[in-house]
């Protein structure tokens, strides 16, 4: 599985972050020309080699009018109407404009919730500036070119004291960053200063499919995103991109005292709820009485909700967990124009093996309206 961890444990701005997601490429220059191929009005990016306290990254400057932003010009105001109206003028996918206007949709509710006003009515001060708009698209458009399987983000570092806003003088982390990171593990760390901006809170809680530390991974390449600002000791956002190995939860539990039609009940409310595989197997229990072991495999973000559904819809009282290694090949499904009709056609492939299956519902559709024999449609398929 590809995946993305995204290390903010030393900050978190749009910035950084995307200049660590541009280290990630073995032709970052390259990456940077697309950037400005988004044609944001009146922006040029500059990717710019640095090296701070002896770690070389990347930084990368948003100039808007020949000049470089910072989000600190507290004069700019927008509305959520005209970000939508510069979004939908960006050369990009409607797909990645959607997500921009979705990323900022999150901004826009964290500010009405702060301000205790209509989200229609709330203006943008620095995150109304055009760099704020640059650093989202672009992120947007990095994340698409690696397309990972999964995004994983470390504890986010927010960094302590006070920040000068529109606002006035706000405390570290800022109301509307603190909106934003709700449900998000945090730390203050040693910094002083506003080490996570709104607009970084908001792209990690937008695209991340989990916090925690860095999983087990087998590392491909590592981006180093390098601020402007010196803090007294490093602050970066850290990006590392690696193939993880799919590891999976077995859930079992023994039970001698259901129906078998509330045995099935549980299985089929267990694969409903995206388990990927569920049974049940006979087997021997205490006293030599006849039982079943039923078991579901689930990964670890599943976990909670199988074992809920376990203890809900069975009579156990204990489940026991073991950590799987699973080896999977590459799965698609594509549908064929046959002479009996579309067909589903699963093909699965990888350690030089290839398999391919038609759906047993269109292969059963088949042999009815042929009077054939499952083997016998099957088989007039694979002549076709």
């Amino acid at each position: 599985m590809r995946e993305l961890f995204i290390d903010a444990s030393r900050g978190l701005a749009g910035d950084m972050l995307c200049a660590s997601l541009l280290g990630l490429f073995n032709e970052p220059e390259d990456m940077a020309a697309q950037l400005n191929a988004l044609r944001v009005p009146g922006v040029t990016y500059r990717l710019e080699e640095a090296n701070r306290y002896s770690i070389s990254g990347f930084h990368l400057a948003v100039d808007y009018l020949g000049r470089e932003e910072d989000g600190t010009d507290a004069h700019t105001h927008r509305g959520l109407g005209d970000i939508r109206q510069i979004v939908c003028g960006l050369s990009m996918p409607d797909r990645l404009k959607t997500q921009v206007m979705e990323i900022y949709g999150l901004i826009a509710e964290a500010e009405a919730k702060v301000h205790g006003r209509p989200v229609q009515l709330v203006h943008f001060h620095e995150l109304g500036a055009m760099d704020a708009v640059a650093d989202i698209a672009a992120a947007c458009l990095l994340i698409d070119a690696l397309a990972p399987e999964r995004i994983t983000v470390s504890p986010v570092c927010t960094g302590f004291g006070s920040v000068q806003t529109a606002h006035g003088l706000l405390p570290v982390p800022a109301p509307a960053t603190a909106q934003l990171l709700k449900n998000v593990p945090c730390l203050a760390g040693q910094i002083e200063g506003e080490l996570c901006t709104p607009t970084g809170a908001a792209l990690v809680k937008y695209f991340t499919d989990g916090f925690s530390r860095m999983p087990l991974m087998t590392v491909r390449a590592e981006g180093y995103g390098l601020g402007r600002r010196d803090f007294g000791s490093l602050s970066c956002v850290r990006a590392i991109l690696g193939e993880r190995e799919e590891h999976m939860i077995e859930l079992c539990c023994n039970v001698d005292d259901m129906s078998p039609e509330a045995v099935g009940f549980a299985l089929d409310e267990l694969l409903r709820a995206g388990a990927p595989d569920a049974w049940y197997e006979p087997i021997g229990m205490k006293k030599n009485r006849p039982g079943l072991l039923l078991c579901c495999l689930c990964s670890e973000e599943q976990r909670d909700e199988m074992l809920r559904l376990l203890f809900r819809h069975t009579s156990t009282i204990g489940i026991r967990e073991t950590l799987c290694r699973r080896y999977v090949l590459k799965r698609q499904r594509v549908l064929v124009d046959t002479a009996y009709g579309p067909v589903g056609l699963k093909i699965s492939d990888g350690y030089g093996v290839e398999r391919r299956k038609a759906e047993f519902d269109d292969l059963a559709r088949i042999a009815r309206d042929q009077s054939l024999s499952l083997a016998e449609a099957e088989e007039l398929l694979r002549e076709r």
